[in-house]
């Protein structure tokens, strides 16, 4: 019970909202699946490097598009003058108008309209350290003294109770794969009202990748 990879999605409803936040029009659902995916796929690839944390998606009754990115250093998201978020508002445009013209549908007019929000503390987001050892095992350094340097980072912080990491892969180029994982403090993942931060993913190295998987527990939320 409760065995769940992702503690956010186990939480919905209770702590924890949507990152998407649309009503599916009739027989439309997939449609509109498809272009949430296709929306966070060109902001990961676009802007990967500025640390994104979280990319919520709003959809209006007039087929509009309301984009909140949460980045680490939005000044690379942002741009000189907001150049930046002109480019990237004209990428994600092309897309969604090629994708509607695969489907034979005439590209219908749409709103886009993009948000960039600064994360203010990096080290209280599981994402971004998940990023941040991804980016440290590329440069090759070694994955257990990585993984000990950013549990000690985290526990340092009072919100933080409990930290665990979990890595997977050729670890530090080794000829066999293997999974390896550290942790300290508390991880209550099967009480639901438990405030788990969750984030992954993938180190490309010249060996292959390695998959990086990190928990936060910030302590219990209690409605007022």
């Amino acid at each position: 019970m409760g065995q769940k990879i992702k503690p956010f999605s186990y939480r919905l409803g209770i702590i924890n909202t949507w990152n998407s936040r649309w009503l599916p029009k009739k027989l439309k659902f997939k449609n509109q699946l498809e272009e949430d995916v296709l929306v966070r796929k060109i902001i990961n690839e676009k802007i990967g490097q500025a640390g994104i944390v979280k990319i919520e998606i709003e959809r209006g009754s007039d087929n509009s598009f309301k984009i909140n990115i949460k980045a680490a250093r939005p000044g690379l998201v942002i741009g000189r003058g907001g150049q930046g978020i002109t480019d990237l508002t004209k990428a994600i445009d092309a897309e969604l108008r090629q994708l509607y013209r695969k489907r034979g549908v005439p590209a219908t007019k749409f709103g886009l309209s993009l948000n960039v929000e600064e994360l203010r503390r990096s080290e209280l987001s599981a994402q971004y350290m998940a990023q941040s050892i991804a980016w440290d095992f590329e440069r090759r350094l070694p994955f257990r003294r990585t993984i000990k340097k950013y549990i000690e980072q985290a526990l340092q912080n009072r919100e933080v109770q409990g930290v665990k990491i979990k890595v997977s892969g050729r670890l530090d180029g080794a000829e066999i794969a293997r999974r390896e994982w550290l942790g300290k403090g508390k991880l209550p993942l099967q009480t639901l009202r438990a405030n788990i931060d969750y984030g992954e993913t993938t180190a490309f190295n010249t060996y292959g990748t390695v998959g990086v998987k990190v928990w936060l527990y910030k302590g219990e939320v209690f409605n007022k």
